[in-house]
């Protein structure tokens, strides 16, 4: 689910998880994790502004076709292949707001140069390809940090709590970001609207510099050889069956996601076509259910259980990416029925998410969690490059609707690893792997 695995996505998932008997105050009273999530919540804003200003960028303005498209979206999400692994193991040896402000830094430099180009007549598709790979190595390092540093500014009993709240923002930011770009790209035209999205990420370095964390990163003498951390990671992942599963589920339905999602703004302007407004309009409807995913997860947990909140949301999401190439043998309700679709795909997604990365938050020790993210990321992300580079070349062969169709059914193959899983006799999701669990300073298994 190239829709934030985390994602990449495919990025980056409440449930009330913990069992400490003791109830906290809310969040909402934490002044430390406000200012990181109002950061937090501007710069998602403007991602999505940039979201949808560079594809309309690359096929309106560029003339961009399905191979150039292809080739842009794969730099986007190229890092998590080439770096991924390797990038876990430097983020558990620096302090994870420290990165996050650097990564902050960076995407707003790089995504700069853009309307400057665009000022000087001097914009090329390959300017924005290098954007897109400079972005998506800064992305990458900010979202493993982001989703490795909440255990550090919150107790344990409320990590589940504080990622129902920042996956929340993160959805109204996908229901406001996409129908402001689409009124600011028809107002004053992409690469001005870009613009917007460089002020958001100098917003989050501002929050994060004034936020406070307890991390206490480990000393050089005590750092482990490259590879033997990185093994760590991945023998932290793969030794825990259920995680298995999930990753497995993850990476498979990413793979076909992307070769939708990567055509999905040729689909959308070219062959229904939409304007880049009514793109807007359509990304931010579908988003709602994205926002109520993350608000029902906890009720719909308590109704199910959390094991079996896995399959099911699995099962949903798959089942409705089936009405996304649908749309294009109905035209005349092309648009409601691609409502419907989206609200459900981000309504499922959400519900997946936050289950899934609650769970595997809880259980990693906290000495682990950048190598943990960053395993899961190398393998969930990871494909989405290679995904979007076969559906350039299969769009530029077989044209746009079929790669939609491909996508959608073979995601359906995603769901058979947490299908055929123990989640179904499960209920709860356990708070500790006991076979993959190692002490400090032990070796991975």
């Amino acid at each position: 689910m190239s829709q934030s695995e985390e994602a990449a996505a495919p990025s980056g998932p409440p449930v009330a998880v913990s069992t400490a008997a003791t109830a906290s105050p809310s969040l909402w009273h934490d002044r430390n994790f406000l200012t990181l999530w109002s950061g937090q919540a501007l710069s998602q804003l403007g991602a999505q502004i940039t979201e949808l200003a560079i594809p309309v960028l690359a096929v309106l303005v560029l003339g961009a076709g399905e191979f150039e498209v292809g080739v842009l979206n794969a730099a986007t999400m190229a890092a998590f292949l080439l770096i991924g692994l390797p990038a876990g193991a430097w983020i558990d040896r620096m302090r994870k707001r420290h990165v996050m402000i650097v990564a902050d830094a960076v995407r707003a430099i790089a995504l700069a140069a853009l309307p400057l180009l665009w000022w000087a007549d001097a914009l090329q598709m390959w300017h924005l390809i290098a954007v897109a790979f400079v972005m998506g190595v800064a992305t990458l390092f900010f979202d493993v940090s982001n989703q490795s540093i909440v255990p550090s500014l919150v107790p344990a009993r409320q990590i589940a709590e504080a990622n129902g709240k920042l996956q929340s923002t993160e959805q109204l930011a996908n229901i406001a970001g996409p129908a402001v770009g689409g009124w600011l790209i028809g107002l004053i035209t992409a690469p001005v609207a870009i613009l917007g999205t460089v002020l958001t990420y100098v917003v989050s370095l501002v929050a994060l510099l004034f936020t406070h964390d307890t991390e206490v990163v480990v000393g050089r003498n005590e750092h482990d050889r490259m590879l033997r951390s990185i093994g760590e990671g991945l023998g932290w992942v793969f030794g825990n069956p259920l995680l298995r599963r999930i990753v497995g589920t993850t990476a498979v339905s990413n793979f076909f996601s992307v070769l939708t999602f990567t055509l999905l703004p040729i689909f959308l302007l070219r062959e229904l076509g939409f304007t880049a407004a009514a793109m807007g309009v359509l990304l931010a409807l579908g988003s709602v259910g994205g926002l109520l995913g993350a608000i029902a997860t906890p009720h719909v947990v308590r109704w199910v259980g959390e094991a079996r909140a896995i399959p099911l949301s699995a099962i949903g999401f798959s089942v409705v990416g089936l009405l996304l190439p649908t749309a294009a043998l109905m035209p005349a309700v092309a648009f409601p029925l691609l409502v419907v679709q989206m609200f459900a795909m981000s309504f499922m997604v959400l519900l997946y998410n936050i289950t899934q990365v609650t769970f595997r938050q809880r259980i990693t020790p906290k000495r682990l969690l950048g190598r943990m993210n960053a395993s899961i990321r190398f393998v969930v992300w990871g494909v989405m490059p290679l995904s979007a580079l076969l559906a350039g070349a299969l769009g530029a062969w077989l044209g746009t609707v079929p790669v939609m169709w491909i996508g959608a059914v073979g995601g359906l193959a995603s769901t058979l690893f947490v299908v055929t899983g123990p989640f179904w006799a499960l209920r709860a999701l356990p708070d500790v792997d006991e076979d993959a669990a190692a002490p400090e300073g032990a070796s991975a298994p």
